[in-house]
């Protein structure tokens, strides 16, 4: 399975590949510009030499194309045009969506959120992809940058997902649990992305708050998907 990580040359998208490819996942880096990616993975390598990692930078439309499942990791301003560019290779796929609309999008605070039309940024994906059977999944909004990028350490944070198809959270979820202390937990159909996408400025805000950088979700009570 190749995993490809959309806008992946920026701090989350990067610190998802990185994670990914240390539990040996084949993953794809994809970046605006195929130069760009390729420089940060020939980086990454060098930095993570002590692991056996398979893992190719592209431009974000022949990630789309060569990948398995999609992680769109981009900026709001920037996921429409994303997603439009690699609309094509996106049929019957799985594509996972962490983009989170902060007011940051406009010029505002990061612990601020921005209503949109569609209700969320996952069903704004939905919307773009619709008519090509892709089965989009609201994930990894709640996962800071920096619990992904401290390598090796686990990762103290559930992942909370969101969407319609039941078999591709199941394969979702399978692939998540692969990083390091995160548990994946099914909250439902794609609409729940709504509770989920706002989550995420209120622990940026209590990182800054608390001055840390690590403030993550845990859910009590609740079994794991395979229990």
């Amino acid at each position: 399975m190749k995993v490809a990580v959309i806008g992946g040359t920026g701090p989350q998208g990067l610190g998802i590949a990185k994670r990914f490819a240390i539990e040996g996942v084949e993953v794809i880096v994809g970046s605006r510009k195929a130069e760009k990616a390729l420089t940060v993975v020939e980086e990454t390598i060098e930095e993570l030499k002590d692991y056996d990692l398979n893992i190719v930078g592209m431009a974000n439309e022949d990630a789309a194309k060569a990948g398995d499942i999609l992680i769109l990791t981009v900026p709001l301003a920037a996921q429409k045009p994303t997603l439009e560019g690699i609309k094509e290779f996106c049929t019957d796929k799985i594509v996972l969506d962490a983009t989170v609309p902060l007011e940051t999008a406009i010029g505002g605070n990061p612990f601020r959120f921005i209503d949109l039309m569609e209700g969320s940024a996952a069903e704004r994906t939905a919307k773009i992809l619709d008519g090509t059977g892709a089965k989009v999944i609201c994930a990894f909004c709640n996962i800071s940058n920096s619990h992904l990028s401290n390598i090796p350490n686990d990762i103290d944070c559930d992942c909370l997902i969101a969407g319609d198809d039941n078999e591709a959270k199941g394969i979702a979820t399978e692939l998540i649990n692969k990083l390091p202390g995160v548990r994946t937990i099914d909250t439902g159909i794609l609409e729940k992305s709504r509770v989920i996408e706002k989550i995420t400025p209120l622990l940026i805000g209590l990182n800054i708050k608390y001055k840390s950088h690590y403030g993550g979700l845990r859910i009590t009570g609740i079994p794991k998907l395979d229990e």
